[in-house]
């Protein structure tokens, strides 16, 4: 399909944040690399952010709840995309609904290529029972070769990451730099296996905030969330609390400014990759073998939990299932161990 016209690619992923977020690398790789194409992304209205003002970048966001909600809703979706005059589409998601729409593209002839997202092997990979423990492909190479079966192949060493932004008025009013360096901390995950227990997360926090070479903002979402972060942010006076205060785009442009990112296994790790931020990431009952790292950090910077002690993780995918007696595997890793690498990354002294 290659040609030096320009050429209209349509790039489907609807969700989770994180995932929208390992798009990134891939687009502007594929933008950089080949410059007669643009790209309009399908995506949830809440992570349009993601895209703001990426050049060639268009955002069409899907109201699944709404006006394209079910069969007919579909229909009416596919119209609206094929009025944008798209020559192919690299569906990243392939769910249902996306293969619903590749049934309908197929009337027009317009290439259509799902990604492989390695079902299989992932369900082998957590089986407890398996015979070997070896990394699958990553997300990034997965999105890469749809791309490739579309003519445009990238590799990953010609990805790229997204620039940082101006820290708006609102998020500034949250921080206080005086010459400290700025590290964020997201504590939360959607299931608990993939979260770091809260009272020795608080610990980190106590760490960090009592070298006072820091300045802490927490990242979070939902009531009991912002409940705790709120908590931390009275109770240490170097900790910021960005959770419910900022816009998502102000949340992105803050979070492009940090000097590192701590998360779990999670949608604010990639966000902050996508940005070139070094990020720390926590594993519990899940695994980077699963291909879902952060782009382009040090395998280093993965703090996982101990396979010796607990040699079936992973037990899931996605963090929500474990076998009995796996509710505490992320006790191997100690709150120290998290300070001290955070310390090694930046150079700084506990």
């Amino acid at each position: 399909m290659a040609t030096n016209k320009t050429v209209h690619i349509l790039v489907i992923r609807l969700s989770a944040m994180g995932d929208v977020a390992m798009t990134v690398p891939v687009i502007l790789g594929v933008l950089k690399k080949y410059p007669q194409v643009k790209i309009t992304v399908l995506t949830k209205g809440f992570t349009a952010p993601i895209f703001e003002n990426l050049p060639n970048v268009s955002v069409f966001k899907a109201d699944v709840k709404g006006r394209h909600k079910g069969f007919s809703g579909l229909w009416k979706l596919y119209k609206e995309l094929k009025a944008l005059q798209i020559h192919a589409v690299a569906d990243l998601h392939n769910v249902l609904r996306s293969s619903i729409l590749k049934q309908f593209f197929k009337l027009s002839t317009i290439p259509f290529i799902q990604v492989d997202k390695g079902r299989a092997s992932k369900k082998a990979l957590v089986n407890p029972e398996r015979t070997s423990f070896i990394p699958l492909p990553t997300t990034f190479e997965r999105y890469a070769e749809v791309f490739s079966k579309l003519a445009y192949p990238i590799a990953i060493s010609e990805m790229e990451t997204l620039s940082e932004k101006p820290i708006t008025d609102s998020a500034k009013s949250l921080i206080n730099f005086e010459g400290k360096m700025l590290i964020g901390v997201a504590p939360f995950a959607a299931f608990s296996g993939k979260m770091y227990p809260l009272p020795l997360m608080e610990r980190v926090i106590a760490a960090l905030n009592s070298t006072n070479k820091y300045q802490i903002v927490l990242f979070g979402g939902g009531k009991k969330e912002v409940e705790v972060l709120t908590t931390w942010e009275t109770q240490f006076e170097n900790c910021s609390n960005a959770a419910g205060k900022l816009s998502f785009s102000d949340e992105l442009g803050l979070i492009s400014n940090l000097q590192l990112m701590l998360a779990m296994d999670s949608g604010n790790a990639h966000l902050a990759a996508m940005f070139g931020v070094p990020t720390v990431t926590i594993w519990g009952i899940t695994h980077p073998y699963a291909g879902f790292s952060p782009f382009n950090q040090s395998e280093n910077n993965a703090l996982l939990s101990d396979r010796k002690k607990y040699p079936a993780i992973p037990t899931s995918i996605y963090g929500n299932k474990y076998p009995d007696g796996y509710d505490k595997v992320m006790e191997t890793i100690l709150p120290e161990t998290i300070v001290q690498k955070i310390s090694d990354i930046l150079n700084t002294t506990v």
